[in-house]
């Protein structure tokens, strides 16, 4: 065993000893600040509803959010935060950032906003139906979170200003997750310089949080350029192919897996290979994903890359670029806001499903082949490190500011158990009561967990702490994007180009209709009954 290995058991075993041991008993927000809180959520249930159901109709993709990230900064600027738009070089992303008093705390609260191409779906059916052939649609449910996080931050800033309590609240929102694209740069970039904790909204068919190190993996996408020279296909002795250098980079890797630990991931699509077949493609691209655990793991296999790149365009007599187009770190969440976020989780209990909404899942599920499981009555045990061994999964970009500042993630239950994500059937209920219940269940966590935040410093230590103590202790925030990165923007925007006008017609109107069902004339009700 090497000393380096020995030396990461040691640090995972201290680790593990402070996992362990027992938190001492903290102070939360007054009763009545909280009971405040819930009640202006309430309030808010209806604003809950049309921003859900806007951001459904808006369904746009990565870096091509600006309807969306117009709509939420217009309700946020009416509700006196200030706005700070194209934050680290991204025209859709921004911060909303309010002040009550002075010192106290800054809390960032974010979710991700983004679409996922060619997933357009009629919400409330349970057949698979495009609203527009090809468009994107949220496939995810990413259209639930940020009207989740206005609604909390809109509660917490009312209970704050009328009880004299001091913080800063900044919303900002995660664009192109999907691609995980951005949080990276914004963390390169300074978003969260000065923050003190962060909660994190994302989509499930569960109401929970966890901590520690969570079962995902680390990722870097790089796209692999190669130029070369063009000839008649008849005479190609002429040329110099760029495909074939991509062929070669793809056949390689796809030999090096055999070498590699069976936690790597490694995925890829030929993004341009030539116009027609008799003309020597001078100009291929391949856009790479590779995925590990840890961060050294991420770099190791990021360099395999590049110099597997590298060889192929030797081999070829081709010369070959790279473009970083996004990095995501392992995740990690902190274990005293995810304690603190859990008990208020655990007083707000499941959403009051209706029979119709009960139908509707088991509908859903029936008519697309998926096991049947009724929508969630109770609340998600808290999550803990997992002990047992993992070969790899999902990434998402949220670890970067994990590593950041103390954070954690809440999944709030705003979809059917047992849907597939990245697909259609993760946006049938997307835009129902389902995904209204659940969001407004996510705001009120939110809030009780903001309030605990701004009126118990000893929760902002604790958290960070644990931070410095164990989460440092297992490994060093690493990421490979440098200070020459750019994000990706170009990125979906001809695809919007072309799809744009075609969805307009279709987005929501709340000045008309009660909901976007009652606006596209479907019959929730009846949907789950036929």
């Amino acid at each position: 065993m090497t000393i380096r290995s020995k030396h990461r058991i040691f640090l995972l075993a201290a680790g593990l000893a402070a996992l362990q041991a027992p938190l001492a008993a903290r102070a939360e927000a007054p009763e009545a600040y909280k009971t405040e809180a819930l009640a202006e959520v309430d309030a808010k249930a209806k604003l809950v509803q049309e921003m859900v159901d806007s951001i459904y109709s808006f369904a746009e993709p990565g870096f091509q959010e600006f309807k969306t990230s117009e709509y939420i900064t217009g309700i946020l600027e009416e509700n006196g935060f200030t706005i700070e738009r194209g934050v680290a070089g991204i025209p859709t992303a921004f911060t909303a950032t309010w002040s009550n008093g002075t010192g106290g705390p800054k809390i960032a609260l974010g979710s991700d906003i983004d679409a996922l191409l060619g997933l357009s779906q009629v919400p409330g059916e349970t057949t698979l139906k495009a609203q527009v052939e090809g468009a994107p649609g949220h496939g995810e449910g990413h259209n639930s979170g940020m009207p989740a996080i206005v609604a909390a931050a809109l509660a917490a800033k009312e209970v704050m200003e009328k009880n004299g309590l001091s913080g800063t609240l900044m919303i900002w929102p995660g664009i192109a997750e999907e691609l995980l694209a951005t949080k990276a740069f914004f963390v390169r970039d300074g978003m969260f310089d000065g923050v003190d904790a962060s909660i994190f909204l994302h989509v499930s068919p569960m109401f929970g949080t966890a901590w520690g190190k969570a079962a995902m993996n680390g990722m870097v996408s790089v796209e692999y350029s190669f130029s070369g020279k063009t000839a008649h296909g008849a005479s190609p002795w002429e040329g110099k192919s760029a495909l074939d250098a991509v062929e070669w980079l793809n056949l390689a890797l796809n030999m090096r897996r055999e070498h590699l630990f069976p936690t790597q991931r490694m995925h890829y699509v030929i993004t341009e290979g030539g116009g027609q077949p008799n003309i020597v493609p001078d100009k291929a691209s391949v856009w790479y994903y590779f995925r590990e655990q840890d961060f050294q793991s991420i770099a190791d296999l990021y360099a395999i890359g590049n110099q597997t790149a590298e060889a192929a365009a030797k081999a070829t007599d081709t010369s070959v670029s790279r473009r970083l187009l996004g990095y995501a770190a392992p995740n990690h969440s902190n274990r005293p806001l995810a304690e603190a976020a859990y008990k208020n989780i655990e007083r707000i209990g499941m959403p009051e499903w209706s029979a119709a909404d009960q139908a509707f899942a088991r509908k859903l599920q029936e008519d697309n082949g998926r096991d049947i499981a009724s929508l969630a009555t109770e609340v998600a045990p808290l999550g803990t490190p997992s002990k047992g061994g993992f070969l790899g999964g999902g990434s998402d970009d949220i670890g970067d500011v994990m590593w950041t500042v103390p954070t954690i993630t809440i999944g709030y239950p705003s979809n059917v158990p047992n849907v597939i994500y990245h697909n259609k059937l993760a946006a049938m209920a997307m835009a129902t009561p389902i995904a209204h219940k659940g969001a407004v269940a996510g705001a009120k966590a939110t809030a009780l967990t903001i309030l605990d935040l701004v009126t118990t410093p000893e929760l902002v230590a604790e958290a960070k702490k644990y931070q410095q103590e164990v989460q440092f202790a297992e490994d060093t925030y690493a990421p490979v994007l440098t200070a020459e990165d750019t994000p990706g923007i170009h990125l979906n925007a001809e695809i919007m180009d072309s799809m744009r006008p075609k969805m307009e017609p279709l987005y929501y109107d709340p000045t008309r209709f009660s909901s976007y069902l009652e606006q596209l004339g479907i019959d929730y009700e009846a949907a789950g009954a036929e």
